[in-house]
């Protein structure tokens, strides 16, 4: 599955990013998240390296996706991503 990447949406739920696919869903359909600096709609396949930015409310959070896995233990969530300044 690292070969073929993973959806933004699913990485967002199953990074604990965003709690709920949906919400994950609803916040790239309002254009609030590039990958790469490109706006990214929520099929978009993340892969290794890529950069996401998401805007929340007045600030962003930008980070690089270090790994992919399908499903991860709620406490080894935050190693599939590195928060960038």
């Amino acid at each position: 599955m690292a070969d073929e990447g993973m959806r933004l949406d699913k990485f967002l739920k199953v990074s604990r990013i965003i709690k709920r696919r949906q919400v994950a869903n609803d916040v790239c359909d309002a254009g609030r998240v590039t990958v790469n600096g490109r706006p990214a709609k929520p099929s978009v396949r993340l892969k290794v390296g890529d950069e996401v930015t998401i805007e929340f409310g007045n600030g962003k959070v930008a980070f690089e996706v270090l790994s992919i896995a399908p499903a991860i233990r709620k406490e080894d969530a935050d190693s599939l991503y590195r928060i960038l300044d």
